[in-house]
């Protein structure tokens, strides 16, 4: 991997405790707070233990450093040809990223080598530039805390008008589009950010006018056939919900998922896709949605 979230931690805590005995400011009390601080749960046991014992040779007895210079860690060729890929992505532009040292590096790769299936093909605008400028309105608002005025079109085609708090932004990966959430005294609304006619950003609102509500909270218990590599194809499909898997055999898993109750269309899509090797435990409301929308879809064949 070119990145590792493991040992990109504990380098960086390596790198934060040898800092300070390069300066000449390390203590013991100073070396297990860094490393608590930018480690793991376990790393308080592993990484101090190392660098005393001379497992690691980076630290004196009395917590000094051979090195004369503080540590940095500069990207590699490769690395720069990965992050220069992503901001190829017409949705990473959206965020205005800095191109800062990455100016001269070719892309490892280019958005049209990939090829997406189970996705919708009327995704977001994302080189409109009235839909730039509307994301980056609501990004701003976001980051200062300020309300918006918000004109966009409905379901039905009706231009509607809502002055609101902006709560997050949400990125559906099977619809290929944003939406913005906001909250207001009497309700919470999403709103796709295509149909957005026109975006103003307001005053700032008080904590006491934030409020947003909620969201409902379900549990999917589903039952997993691991046969075509289905565990690994579940773990990457579920990778952004809080699970928990448990092997029952050799071949069969329980994986338990926690999802929004407003994301619940999508996750049923989801889970139809995967076809025999995925059975629904539990709720009992999931499963009769499941029966409904294979009935529906039986009688449009028939």
């Amino acid at each position: 991997m070119l990145f590792s979230e493991v040992y990109g931690s504990y380098y960086g805590a390596v790198a934060a405790v040898l800092t300070q005995a390069v300066d000449g400011t390390l203590t013991g009390e100073e070396l297990e707070k860094i490393v608590q601080e930018k480690g793991f749960a376990e790393s308080v046991l592993a990484i101090p233990a190392a660098l005393r014992d001379g497992t690691w040779p980076l630290l004196t007895t009395e917590l000094t450093t051979p090195l004369c210079h503080k540590p940095t860690m500069p990207l590699t060729t490769l690395q720069k040809r990965w992050l220069k890929s992503l901001l190829t992505d017409p949705r990473m532009a959206l965020f205005s990223p800095s191109i800062a040292g990455l100016e001269n590096i070719e892309p490892l790769y280019t958005p049209d080598v990939f090829v997406y299936f189970d996705r919708y093909g009327d995704g977001d605008p994302y080189h409109n530039p009235q839909y730039i400028a509307h994301f980056r309105t609501i990004l701003t608002a976001l980051r200062e805390e300020r309300k918006l005025q918000v004109t966009f079109d409905g379901h039905r085609g009706k231009k509607h008008s809502w002055e609101c708090i902006p709560y997050k932004l949400e990125y559906s990966s099977k619809d290929d589009k944003f939406r913005l959430v906001t909250s207001s005294p009497r309700s919470t609304l999403s709103i796709n950010l295509a149909r957005i006619r026109a975006c103003t950003m307001l005053e700032p609102y008080t904590q006491e006018e934030f409020r947003p509500i909620p969201p409902k909270k379900e549990t999917l218990v589903l039952e997993l056939r691991d046969e075509r590599n289905a565990l690994e194809r579940v773990m990457l499909h579920f990778s952004h919900l809080e699970k928990e898997t448990e092997r029952l055999d050799e071949s069969r898993y329980r994986v338990t998922l926690n999802y929004e109750r407003e994301d619940e269309t999508e996750l049923l899509i989801r889970v139809l896709s995967f076809g025999p090797v995925l059975r629904v435990i539990s709720p009992n409301r999931f499963i009769k949605k499941m029966r409904e929308r294979i009935e529906k879809q039986l009688r449009l064949r028939a």
